[in-house]
């Protein structure tokens, strides 16, 4: 199927400038396009944010009919469609109905002073879909008569965040191996890595899956039924279901990155400070000081290959679901035990405390 990188991320969310006034003065992304009223998208309005080699789009529905209304009603402000790039959206997209994927969008040309983009969609996971797209021409267009792009900003400010690292789903229990096979069979992903973890009285499965192209990563994680409830079943219940939890943004730099992105008013979940007392011990040799981490809540963790720094931010949303991840890959290659369960830990103190 050649997939690529993701293309870009779609969130369906309730207020479109609201939510990017935040990604803006908080994490450093720019409004570079918008779709609406003005070029005929009269039942939505989306607005085109940019970072590095991250392209997220806001989309608010304008009409009852528009599909961001239903989903903001079931599930709030979340992602919706996680685009791969393909180098043929139309035969990508056959394949996997082939392979028994769902059609969501027949493939559809957008074309406009010699830039062409081609796109089609399939269901995913829940319901939230992928969408194919082929692109050729300029890319900075986006999607050539949907899509109005601004003129360049000539200060493009820091550059903190490059791509998308991953993206981790909560799945209802029962659908891990179900999901797994059917990433496997339609967009010919490989599971990469698997673990079982547990804390106190809870536990939860998660499994690993990448594109061949190893720029596509999902953490797949669904709760296990004979211990007690923990934060995955609270995310579907609040959530409706299936869906996003938390999308990782790689970094070079984290503990710059993370005092930058605080001082701008991200606030991010705090480690207790054992977890650090502990760390030398964990660690030979950690790249990164641990008075450096202590100072930014930032968790280590380390494989065959080297050390993964990474840090979570508290939920914005009413409803407590979705977040963001920051991650600083130092050779490592996976997620680490250690930080999954720190994730776990950490997430519960703060429903503990809110």
């Amino acid at each position: 199927m050649d997939i690529g990188a993701v293309d870009h991320v779609e969130f369906y969310v309730g207020d479109a400038q609201q939510s990017a006034f935040y990604l803006c003065t908080g994490f450093g992304f720019r409004v570079c396009g918008q779709a609406g009223p003005e070029n005929g998208q009269d039942d939505h309005r989306s607005l085109l944010l940019r970072q590095g080699g991250t392209e997220i789009v806001l989309t608010s529905a304008l009409t009852p009919d528009h599909p961001a209304a239903a989903y903001v009603a079931q599930h709030g402000d979340g992602v919706a469609n996680i685009a791969f790039e393909v180098s043929d959206a139309a035969k990508a997209f056959a394949l996997a109905v082939e392979r028994g994927a769902t059609a969501v969008e027949e493939p559809v040309v957008h074309s406009q002073d010699g830039t062409e983009v081609v796109t089609a969609s399939v269901l995913g996971f829940g319901d939230v879909a992928h969408r194919f797209v082929q692109r050729s021409g300029d890319r900075d267009q986006f999607l050539p008569g949907v899509m109005d792009i601004f003129a360049a900003d000539p200060d493009e400010g820091e550059q903190l965040l490059s791509i998308v690292d991953h993206a981790a789903i909560c799945l209802p229990a029962g659908q891990l191996r179900p999901t797994v096979a059917f990433y496997e069979k339609v967009f010919g992903f490989s599971q990469i890595f698997e673990e079982f973890i547990e804390v106190g009285s809870q536990a939860m499965d998660s499994k690993v899956v990448q594109s061949p192209s190893g720029k596509v990563t999902f953490t797949l994680i669904e709760p296990v039924t004979d211990r007690e409830p923990g934060q995955i079943d609270t995310f579907l219940t609040r959530h409706g279901g299936a869906g996003v939890q938390h999308l990782a943004l790689l970094c070079d730099d984290i503990v710059s990155t993370v005092e930058t992105l605080g001082n701008r008013g991200v606030a991010f979940l705090q480690t207790p400070g054992s977890y650090y007392d502990q760390l030398q011990e964990r660690f030979v040799r950690p790249d990164l000081l641990v008075e450096d981490l202590r100072r930014t809540n930032v968790l280590i963790d380390e494989d065959h290959w080297g050390q993964v720094f990474q840090i979570f931010t508290q939920s914005q949303h009413v409803r407590k679901t979705f977040f963001w991840e920051v991650i600083d890959r130092h050779g490592a290659r996976t997620f680490g035990s250690g930080n999954i369960k720190a994730l776990y830990e950490a997430v519960a103190r703060e429903k503990a405390t809110s």
